[in-house]
């Protein structure tokens, strides 16, 4: 039996074949500094109409779908469709309304601002 007539044998085995959508935590760096604190989330793929940021009670939750274009029967996959999923716990001093996201070679950066309360402050020390 050739390697074609193994493949269309194969096919006919697995006619009801469901596709799953395995989900994954991207790899995530995050930085704080004075200003903000900064997370980058690799997210290969992934195109902007996919992803999904959201902060609510103190929580950020990113996600984003990788969809793959096929082109023929599929006889071995390792490479397939993913939905990454990640939460954090954030602080209750991240100013949300002023929250930026940008996507670039795959990479999700966020710039999370700390409210002006929550920024450091050199306190003047006045002599009597």
């Amino acid at each position: 039996m050739d390697r074609s007539q193994e493949i269309t044998k194969q096919e006919e085995k697995n006619i009801e074949k469901t596709k799953k959508l395995y989900e994954v935590p991207p790899a995530v760096d995050i930085y704080e500094n004075e200003e903000e604190i900064l997370v980058y989330a690799d997210m290969p793929g992934v195109v902007k109409d996919d992803i999904s940021v959201d902060i609510d009670n103190g929580t950020l939750s990113i996600s984003g779908v990788r969809k793959l274009s096929v082109n023929g029967s599929i006889t071995y996959e390792e490479f397939s469709n993913v939905e990454y999923v990640r939460n954090f716990s954030v602080p209750q001093t991240i100013d949300v309304e002023k929250v930026e996201a940008e996507l670039k070679n795959g990479v999700l950066q966020l710039h999370l601002p700390k409210s002006e309360a929550a920024k450091p402050r050199q306190i003047e020390i006045k002599t009597a």
